[in-house]
């Protein structure tokens, strides 16, 4: 089949490269000049089937309470007159059941470690560099309830199949030496040994050369205006570009741009509940022979991972909700600073951080969208909010089988929307 991938993020990149290897004629459109420039372009850096434990929890209501008012709180939310922040939010507060919780952890942690198998074929098969380590991920705690919640949740994923491991103070300041100086900011931690690290744009860049030289077309700077449908399937998409517009047709259509998703299909009738949540990052270039951690972490109670890429640390995170508001806050830069002076107080740096933002697309239980819509030729891959980098590669993969009429091996609800 011709299928056009809409979105050439890490998800969309991904889905392209699957679809070819299963033998269809791909081609990739995206409004930037290269693959992985927007939300892929420096996120947090995290293989991180360990971090499957969705946003919507029991546990996270009195901690929402707690950040009220704070500019700094790893989730804001900012009140817009806007229906769509509103449903997503009384959607977010459903998810938050135990039963509702436990069944999207298994949904998450299911894709999650077969994405991370993908992953790890496609790196020793096309030789893929992107800073990447292998030297699992620790999330340390600096509160005792904090601690004991991630005990359960722990436990619960070790159930699901994954190694999440419940460790003391000690043991972590033997995964991870830099965080001497902080010693007594810590409670504990749990360590997830087979997690993985790496720069996501990196990755999307390198993957997407290897497409095309396998003979995906990609249509850069290309921007979607609107999907034509006709009757029960898509007639083509409305692209406009330096030469104007024009139709594109295929015999199937892939969204896979993220937060802009459900603009897309809006006027289709379908409403996708995905809404962006806006993460930050600093990215701090290393002094030579600086301590800085090589284990990639996560500091739970700020919501933030920080990840060694090459000479540089990525310290990224928490969640700001403001519709498609892309502009960088200060309060909100300067806060992933401070932590990074709290639990590494003897980093040494060579230049001035470099902040960004990107949209994240969440959905309120965190279960990505990924599967055919009601219209017959057109699909879905899209959703994954704080996951895109974590489960684009088992994404593709089992995108490509639905497409090809196969049933994908991960035990996951792919579902219509």
């Amino acid at each position: 089949m011709r299928i056009l991938v809409l979105g050439a993020g890490v998800v969309g990149t991904a889905s392209a490269w699957y679809l070819a290897q299963a033998g269809h004629e791909v081609t990739v459109v995206d409004r930037q000049p290269v693959a992985g420039n927007e939300t892929s372009f420096a996120n947090g850096g995290q293989i991180s089937v360990s971090h499957a434990e969705p946003w919507a929890n029991p546990h996270i209501l009195p901690r929402l309470l707690k950040w009220l008012g704070r500019e700094d709180a790893p989730l804001l939310w900012r009140w817009r007159a806007d229906p769509a922040q509103l449903s997503w939010g009384l959607r977010f507060l459903f998810e938050c059941l135990p039963g509702a919780t436990r069944h999207n952890m298994a949904a998450i942690v299911a894709l999650s470690l077969y994405s991370r198998r993908q992953l790890r074929k496609l790196r020793q098969n096309l030789d893929l560099q992107y800073d990447q380590l292998q030297r699992g991920i620790l999330h340390v705690y600096t509160e005792p309830r904090e601690f004991a919640a991630a005990i359960e949740a722990a436990r619960l994923m070790r159930e699901f199949g994954l190694d999440r491991d419940t460790v003391d103070v000690d043991k972590c300041l033997e995964i991870e030496p830099a965080l001497a100086g902080a010693r007594h900011l810590l409670v504990g931690g749990d360590y997830t040994a087979s997690d993985e690290s790496g720069d996501a744009h990196k990755f999307t860049r390198a993957l997407a050369e290897r497409a095309q030289a396998a003979g995906v077309d990609f249509r850069l700077n290309l921007t979607v205006d609107r999907i034509a449908p006709g009757g029960r399937k898509i007639a083509g998409v409305l692209v406009r570009g330096p030469q104007g517009s024009e139709l594109l047709t295929a015999d199937a259509y892939v969204v896979a741009l993220g937060s802009y998703s459900p603009q897309l299909v809006k006027p289709l009738g379908i409403c996708l509940p995905v809404y962006p949540a806006k993460g930050y990052s600093a990215t701090l270039t290393l002094a030579e022979n600086s301590l800085a951690p090589t284990v990639s972490l996560t500091d739970d109670e700020r919501k933030l991972v920080f990840t060694r890429l090459g000479n540089r640390l990525r310290v990224a995170g928490t969640a700001e909700f403001n519709g498609y508001n892309l502009d960088l806050n200060p309060v909100r830069c300067q806060a992933l600073l401070q932590r990074v002076h709290q639990l590494f107080p003897s980093l040494e740096v060579e230049s001035e951080p470099e902040f960004w933002c990107g949209l994240r697309p969440a959905t309120p239980s965190n279960v990505p969208y990924i599967g055919r819509t009601r219209y017959g030729n057109l699909w879905l891959n899209t959703g994954h909010g704080t996951l895109g980098w974590t489960m684009a590669c088992g994404s593709g993969a089992a995108l490509a089988d639905l497409i090809s009429g196969r049933l994908p091996e991960p035990d996951f609800p792919f579902r219509r929307c």
